[in-house]
């Protein structure tokens, strides 16, 4: 069922790395983004894979992670990402992008869940660096990193509490807890039906 599968899409950021992610999964991924909508239909996204030891250890270095945990610089060795999808916007297409990659980064996470896999959206990335390493010709904004593997972390879902905090955080035994505000709390007027 669809909502099995967003409940199971969490924004997991520690996995095991061990656990290898193929390119031809990562193509399976790509291409359920191929397939979803894009504003226009320009399809003006274009996407980096890398599942390679080698080539993750020079993406890994231009993400930050959970800008809640302020002390956490990201997952330690062997918890890292076992691929990424970088999603980049071709300028020579298009100037703007509008939500496509939004779109795109759920419709590839969705099927990583799917899969049996986690993934983590990552906005706060050293462009410069990324661009750098991976060798990315300035006609590509860098607008998303996903990264990828086999969770190796529980994540769960709960009610907002009292105090109204929506700050995610890890518990004594390193669960991570997500606060979601209440469905009555997020639609201001409901339908006439």
């Amino acid at each position: 069922m669809l909502k099995d599968i967003v409940l199971a899409n969490r924004s997991y950021r520690r996995f095991v790395e061990s656990e290898h992610i193929d390119k031809s999964t990562l193509r399976e991924l790509v291409d359920l983004a191929r397939c979803s909508a894009s504003g226009g239909n320009l399809q003006s996204l274009k996407y980096i894979l890398s599942c390679t030891p080698e080539k993750n250890d020079l993406v890994f270095p231009a993400t930050s992670w959970a800008s809640y945990f302020t002390e956490w610089p990201g997952p330690d060795q062997g918890e890292r990402p076992s691929a990424y999808i970088v999603i980049l916007g071709d300028t020579s297409v298009s100037k703007n992008f509008f939500c496509d990659h939004g779109i795109a980064a759920q419709s590839i996470l969705l099927g990583a869940a799917e899969k049996g896999l986690g993934g983590c959206m990552i906005g706060s990335i050293n462009r410069d660096l990324l661009r750098q390493n991976l060798g990315i010709p300035e006609t590509f904004e860098i607008l998303l990193i996903i990264a990828l593997g086999k969770p190796a972390e529980k994540v769960v879902l709960e009610n907002v509490g009292p105090d109204g905090s929506i700050k995610y955080h890890r518990d004594a035994d390193g669960v991570h807890h997500v606060p979601k505000r209440a469905l009555d709390d997020i639609i201001l007027t409901d339908c006439e039906c």
